[in-house]
């Protein structure tokens, strides 16, 4: 027998739960599946558990440095890795399960447990179950890509989720992907106690970047005994009494490295394999992200994609952006896009990086007028007072409508400062709204009026 509903929500990450809080507000009969965990990404493998862990590493990194600070604790500092796992487990715990809590609690809501597919555009299948709706909606995520790599089905390797698992610290971990998530473990796992080398294919770290940004993040990485590896662009992997060892290109003699444990960093994919999307006629692209429009609706008009599994951000933010922008368009009678937004987001090394809009290679490729300007962290006060006084601000401005185009905060807090750019960009405001205003002493942020006082005109 099949179940009617009003709308069906597939997968609980950070777009369907609120989702489903809406609509079942609106008095709307709602179904939720999900197959594994509550909260998605995330809550699970994702921003919650890594940050958590990325916690710990710091203080272990703080400790062994404290003789800066004239403190002394006595004896060398050393990490219980199944201490470090268990608060991990609580935190990453507390947070799925106040998910589920929160969608079972919902009225009007109905959760099944199992894995959705599609029997038409209006039916979805979850076990023995047929549930029917005029309005579906995608929430999926994605995964680890696993590259097509010679040698690797022959070894054991990790991925971000089954890094979660590791209750030791390992004795060399090689990090294949130089880029957010690669390098964030790789410091993580530096600082814990491991050797770590970070092997990437390009001529630079973190490409998506500005030059002088990954050559800074490269600076801080090497500083604390990070051995990286560049223009590794013919990989391979073997076992070699007991290692791994991957080879980094093809050459004669070729460069290689053998470590203990290998992590893949590569990328993602889209959950949307075995969705069974072909009989509802959802069209993807050639890398299995759900086509969608501007307002997330997919090829089918009554289907919805939202979060990492549509392609059109692969962050948390944007999957509660995606949400916001259904619902808007849905509830509120409010026109909302997914082009209103500004590019965001931050890489959670330490010190992190805050980003906003444009890069500086991108600015300058838009033909505009530029005026761009850079402070180091060693003339920050409030950096070098706390001990962390690595990287640098830079911002980039229209000289002709002196609106702000782009920015990039490395260093101390950077993840938050930026949001101060960010802001006066939404509200669509000339920089000198931000050299006007009085910030607070002694901060970060009270540098960038300061920043913007010195902006300086590029070709």
């Amino acid at each position: 027998m099949t179940q009617r509903f009003e709308a069906i929500i597939i997968g609980t990450g950070q777009s369907g739960p609120p989702l489903a809080a809406r609509l079942s507000g609106a008095g709307m009969k709602v179904a939720i599946v999900e197959r594994a965990r509550f909260g998605g990404t995330c809550v699970n493998t994702g921003c919650i558990p890594t940050k958590t862990l990325i916690a710990s590493a710091y203080a272990a990194h703080l400790a062994r440095r404290s003789e800066e600070f004239g403190v002394v604790v006595g004896g060398p500092v050393t990490v219980d890795m199944k201490q470090v796992k268990a608060r991990k487990d609580r935190i990453s715990a507390h947070s799925s399960q106040g998910v589920e809590q929160w969608v079972r609690g919902l009225e009007h809501c109905t959760v099944y447990r199992g894995h959705a597919r599609f029997e038409s555009a209006y039916v979805v299948r979850v076990g023995d179950e047929l549930l029917e709706a005029d309005r579906i909606f995608i929430n999926v995520g994605g995964r680890a890509l696993i590259p097509d790599m010679p040698g690797l089905d022959q070894v054991d390797y990790l991925t971000n989720s089954s890094m979660m698992d590791l209750d030791f610290v390992p004795e060399h971990l090689i990090v294949v992907g130089g880029s957010y998530v690669g390098l964030e473990f790789g410091q993580m796992y530096r600082r814990f106690g491991s050797r770590v080398t970070i092997v990437e294919k390009g001529s630079r770290l973190i490409t998506r970047e500005d030059e002088d940004v990954s050559l800074a993040v490269r600076e801080i990485l090497e500083s604390e005994g990070i051995d990286i590896q560049l223009d590794a662009n013919c990989l391979s992997v073997r076992r070699d009494a007991g290692n791994v060892v991957v080879g980094l290109d093809c050459a004669a003699g070729a460069r290689e490295v053998g470590g203990s444990h290998l992590l893949l960093a590569v990328g993602r994919v889209p959950n949307t394999d075995d969705l069974g999307l072909d009989r509802a006629g959802v069209d993807t692209d050639a890398r299995g992200y759900i086509k969608v429009d501007e307002q997330l609706r997919t090829s089918v008009p009554n289907i919805w994609a939202l979060g990492d599994c549509n392609g059109r951000g692969a962050f948390t933010h944007t999957s509660y952006n995606d949400y916001e922008i259904v619902a808007a368009n849905l509830l509120d009678n409010e026109t909302r896009k997914v082009s209103d937004r500004i590019a965001a987001y931050a890489m959670f090394i330490d010190p992190p990086l805050g980003r906003a809009g444009m890069t500086q290679a991108e600015a300058m490729r838009s033909g505009r007028k530029l005026m761009i300007g850079t402070r180091p962290m060693t003339r920050v006060g409030r950096a070098v007072e706390k001990g962390e006084s690595k990287g640098f601000m830079k911002v980039i401005v229209d000289a002709e409508s002196e609106l702000i185009l782009g920015a990039s905060i490395l260093g101390v807090t950077g993840d938050e400062v930026i949001h101060s750019l960010l802001d006066v960009m939404y509200a669509k405001a000339p920089y000198s709204t931000i050299t006007r205003a009085m910030h607070i002493h002694p901060t970060v942020s009270e540098l960038v009026p300061t920043l913007l006082q010195d902006l300086r005109p590029v070709g």
